[in-house]
């Protein structure tokens, strides 16, 4: 299975405007990637769905879009099972030898993030990994279009965009010192789903082959640093 062509994140000069839309200046320096490879399990709905990514010496950045339909978030306290709303999810592996962080994040900006360092499945956990504490999630800079609480659920077609401001610092107890990101590659993953919405799907930007599972660190695409 093929993996999709390494995404270049380019240095910004100032940080973007964690509100501003997707298309506008604060992002537009920034590549787009499509989160469009849909697990058979999905359901018909297939929610178009992009992310773009940009870093300065201080932070990462990431913006989701979806051009959506049957949306709900009832999920509202951090660490809370995101990924049964309407969701979009920020895998990476900074460092090849260590674990990596899962951002999982609902359209109301409820935020899920873990450090794992052994997904291998155990029931419906996983074998070693770290719930990080809320000072870690206090950390991050979250934006959402849309309310915390979506319920009931949305049937029309509706957009909406989740963005948010990473501190590279807050990543460095678990994976060491990350230094200057120029010309680094990390390994990653950007997916979509919507497990207990009424048409529940899972895409990802780079393939994960036939089990339904996003736990998958062997199945991550290369995310390349472009110097300034």
């Amino acid at each position: 299975m093929m993996s999709p062509q390494p995404y270049m994140i380019e240095r910004t000069p100032q940080p973007p405007d964690l509100t501003a839309d997707f298309a506008s200046p604060a992002w537009s320096a920034a590549n787009v990637l499509q989160v469009d490879q849909f697990h058979p399990r999905s359901s018909e709905h297939r929610p178009v769905t992009r992310a773009r990514l940009l870093y300065d010496a201080s932070h990462l950045y990431v913006a989701f879009h979806v051009a959506d339909r049957y949306v709900r978030a009832v999920n509202t306290l951090y660490q809370s099972m995101v990924c049964r709303d309407s969701c979009v999810e920020f895998f990476v592996q900074p460092r090849p030898q260590k674990g990596y962080f899962n951002f999982e994040l609902n359209c109301g900006g409820t935020l899920l993030v873990y450090y794992v360092e052994d997904p291998t499945r155990v029931g419906a956990s996983l074998r070693k990994f770290i719930e990080l504490p809320a000072e870690f999630g206090d950390a991050i800079r979250i934006h959402a279009t849309l309310p915390r609480r979506v319920e009931p659920e949305i049937t029309e077609a509706v957009a909406w965009q989740v963005t948010l401001a990473i501190p590279i610092a807050a990543m460095e107890p678990y994976v060491g010192a990350l230094g200057d990101l120029a010309r680094q590659t990390w390994r990653a993953n950007f997916y979509k789903c919507g497990d207990k919405t009424s048409h529940p799907h899972w895409a990802s930007w780079s393939p994960i082959g036939e089990n339904l599972n996003f736990h998958q660190p062997e199945f991550f695409g290369p995310i390349l640093f472009r110097s300034a």
